[in-house]
């Protein structure tokens, strides 16, 4: 279907993929990787292709793609959690009911769960006898970070399609492409950490050009000194929130608005741990004479901790990185983290 992929940043063998498999498709697929690199965008698009008319008029069809791209087809049932937490058993149970119906207008009706991950274990059980034995005219788009977020069982009755990060040069180069200077999509791209959900919704903020140098300043901030870590987690947060802020589109209800400000602020959260994690890195690397990421640092900082502290510095921040991830409270893991990398 020409065009439908045409703004998807990076993940070419993803779209290639999906594009050989819109003629016949499986029955249930799962998009897997980190937050905010675009598993939503695809699945909506191939949710788009799987709806179109092949057989309509190029009226029918231009229609059929500009309504499953709004998420507001007759056959796209879009299932959203309810509140701010997960998806429940009751809407488990009405996707279970609606997927034995005939679709509206098409040949088939695409049930798309753009945050799978929050399906309750109850809702997941009354989902896996529909995945088992699904109608041929339903197909099933889930979408998370992980495919431990399931049940095995779920899992294992989709297709998974796995995504990963996009390289700096190409997330770059699809920056310049929407108008930005070079020199800020490059800086933007190496923020983003191959996120290209995260640059697009960054884009417009000048506060991006500091993110990365915030958080190689971190090292020289941490001290033993009692409280000042959990200064510096609430002076980490006060730095993200005008960025999470800002990344909101618009039409979002109340609910919508908080799920993705936490979805941006645990992206920008994992962008800049691993930044840290790269300052202790190259620290422990220059001392043994290894070569180093962070070229534009004064060398003379790497120099403040050992290489032993500096490996166990890396390995605090990427350990920080698991419990953001895992939805831990973010305050008390940056405090946490900060104490350990001040402790003398």
């Amino acid at each position: 279907m020409s065009g439908l992929f045409d703004d998807v940043i990076g993940h070419e063998r993803v779209v290639e993929l999906l594009e050989s498999e819109l003629a016949s498709p499986s029955q249930a697929y799962l998009f897997v990787g980190p937050s905010s690199i675009g598993k939503s965008m695809m699945a909506v698009r191939f949710a788009a292709g799987l709806l179109d008319p092949p057989e309509g008029s190029e009226e029918a069809r231009d229609r059929s793609m500009r309504l499953a791209l709004a998420q507001s087809h007759p056959d796209l049932v879009v299932v959203e959690p309810q509140g701010v937490a997960s998806i429940g058993v009751d809407q488990a149970r009405e996707v279970v009911r609606k997927a034995s119906m005939a679709p509206v207008e098409g040949a088939r009706t695409v049930f798309l769960i753009p945050e799978a991950g929050t399906l309750t274990e109850q809702a997941a059980n009354a989902l896996l006898k529909t995945l088992e034995e699904p109608g041929a005219t339903v197909v099933f788009l889930l979408v998370a970070e992980s495919e431990d977020q399931f049940p095995a069982t779920i899992a294992s009755r989709c297709r998974v399609v796995r995504m990963g990060r996009v390289p700096d040069e190409v997330l770059t180069e699809a920056l310049v492409a929407r108008g930005l200077e070079p020199a800020r999509a490059g800086g933007l791209a190496v923020v983003s950490a191959g996120r290209p959900g995260l640059a697009l919704a960054l884009m417009t903020r000048p506060e991006v050009a500091s993110f990365r140098e915030f958080w190689l300043s971190i090292p020289a901030k941490v001290t033993a000194r009692p409280g000042d870590a959990q200064r510096l987690a609430g002076l980490v947060l006060e730095e993200i929130a005008p960025l999470v802020d800002d990344s909101v589109p618009g039409g979002l209800d109340k609910d919508a608005t908080q799920r993705h400000k936490r979805r941006i602020e645990m992206s920008l959260l994992v962008t800049g741990l691993e930044i840290l994690a790269s300052w202790y890195a190259d620290a422990a690397s220059l001392q043994v004479g290894g070569p180093i990421r962070n070229t534009d640092v004064d060398l003379n900082h790497f120099t403040d901790v050992s290489p032993r502290k500096a490996v166990h510095g890396a390995e605090l921040a990427l350990a920080a990185v698991v419990d953001i991830q895992a939805n831990l409270r973010r305050e008390l893991v940056l405090t946490n983290l900060f104490a350990e990398l001040g402790a003398d």
